[in-house]
């Protein structure tokens, strides 16, 4: 700590501070996406790296009309505090939304509200990882699952995704020799539909597979699906949780994607049991998630309003993912080796560049050329991604997916004039590069805490 020459005042400074930190603060760093966010506020630059949803999609007027008959019908219990556990008639709600996906007989006690479905994620991580445990997840994963659970002191192991999904075989394989080492993970981490960042969805016949796998190793399975009701093109296949009967899958749902993320609501599905315990470790932590937000939604929910609501939403994004798509593919030269996913919804996709380009590069020529994304070694627990990249579609405007495509393209044609790729070289199936192949037990306890992060990766 410096001290003032005049009145031998002591000044807070970074070195002083380190002697009061908790572990896991001395190791987060400031995150370089957040750093990022600079420089795509630009008003010039197109930004494809944001995971934010479209404002055209939000419903302002029925909720404009809703509000002033709320605050005049429920008066000061509005602004009250509530229930951890969430308001029952919400819950009531809820559950007969998620009956429509196939989840019949599930009641309010076997869901709990949460302030998103972020803070679901951060409540498993809370109530199952004792530090030093192991998480199971995909090659590539949702950074904000990462971020929660390495928080909790996770060690993290991955398992490479394919185009329709993360592959069972190798999740077999790798709890298997996790097994062998005197490992028993926790949990199993999934984005079964329309996975962020890559875009794919888990097939009919994997999450069978997946759900045998879990009751032979015993562990449980945490199904986040914040963009399941999102669907453009395709068959609905069902939930996860729709295929349990052992009670091993704890489901995560937010309404960040299909009403307005600034609402801060998600709820979790699980086991009474389970339940009780999320209940137990969120009383700390908020005690209770906004009532007012939450008496919004549920009044939002009997107009039965959502359902026309989500389907304005598909429509508007099915437009914007066949704009990225036609675009990708008329501005990028086949023979540069580029591949990329072809979503059958949410609000991403994911593509990979030939072995050897490193992404990070390639970035500094697209912000020249005013167009930014997420690279793809981001959301690796492993050392892999090097060569990958997310791109989001829902933000932008239909143009500005255009002109961002045929930027990057352009970005990607410079990069290879400076690097070019072997004549020899083949494209591989699937879309997980051999450099991604590795075994992914990195221990995340150095992964940045800094969650701001969601502000382009949620």
């Amino acid at each position: 700590m410096a001290r003032g020459e005049d009145a031998g005042l002591i000044f807070m400074d970074e070195v002083y501070l380190r002697g009061f930190l908790s572990r896991s603060s001395l190791t987060a760093k400031r995150s370089e996406i957040r750093e990022l966010l600079k420089v795509i506020a630009r008003p010039e630059v197109i930004s494809l790296a944001g995971g934010l949803p479209a404002p055209e999609t939000f419903p302002v007027e029925g909720l404009a009309d809703l509000l002033p008959s709320i605050v005049k019908r429920e008066g000061a219990a509005a602004f009250q505090y509530g229930a951890t556990e969430g308001d029952m008639g919400l819950r009531e709600e809820l559950a007969k939304l998620i009956a429509l996906d196939g989840l019949d007989g599930i009641g309010p006690e076997r869901i709990v509200i949460t302030t998103a479905s972020q803070q679901g994620l951060d409540l498993c991580g809370r109530v199952f990882i004792t530090p030093g445990d192991t998480v199971v997840c995909g090659l590539p994963s949702y950074l904000g699952a990462l971020g929660a659970f390495s928080a909790c002191g996770a060690r993290l192991s991955g398992v490479p995704l394919d185009g329709d999904g993360i592959r069972p075989d190798l999740i077999e394989e790798r709890l298997v020799d996790l097994r062998r080492s005197g490992v028993r993970p926790k949990f199993l981490y999934v984005v079964p539909d329309f996975q962020n960042p890559a875009g794919v969805t888990l097939s009919l016949e994997r999450r069978r597979e997946i759900l045998e796998i879990a009751g032979q190793f015993d562990l449980l399975v945490i199904e986040d699906s914040p963009y399941r009701q999102l669907r453009y093109h395709g068959e609905h296949i069902p939930s996860l949780k729709a295929f349990d009967r052992e009670g091993r899958v704890i489901s995560l749902l937010t309404f960040s994607k299909i009403l307005f993320p600034g609402l801060r609501l998600g709820w979790i599905v699980a086991e009474p049991e389970i339940i009780d315990r999320i209940v137990v470790a969120k009383q700390p932590v908020d005690l209770c998630t906004s009532p007012f937000n939450q008496c919004l939604a549920r009044e939002y929910l009997r107009t039965g309003a959502l359902p026309g609501q989500i389907e304005r939403t598909r429509k508007i994004y099915r437009e914007k993912l066949e704009a990225i798509l036609a675009a990708l593919e008329k501005e990028i030269d086949r023979s540069w080796g580029v591949r990329w996913t072809r979503p059958e919804g949410g609000l991403f996709l994911w593509m990979q560049l030939p072995p050897g380009l490193d992404a990070s590069k390639l970035l500094e020529k697209a912000l020249e050329r005013n167009v930014a994304f997420v690279i793809g070694s981001a959301f690796h627990c492993d050392e892999g991604g090097s060569n990958a990249l997310r791109l989001n579609f829902s933000y932008p405007s239909v143009e500005q997916l255009r002109t961002g495509a045929a930027r990057l393209a352009e970005a990607i044609g410079a990069l290879l004039e400076e690097h070019p790729v072997p004549g020899d070289w083949e494209v591989a199936e699937g879309f997980v590069g051999a450099e991604e192949l590795s075994d992914g037990r990195r221990n995340l306890e150095q992964l940045s805490l800094n969650l701001a992060l969601t502000e382009v990766v949620a």
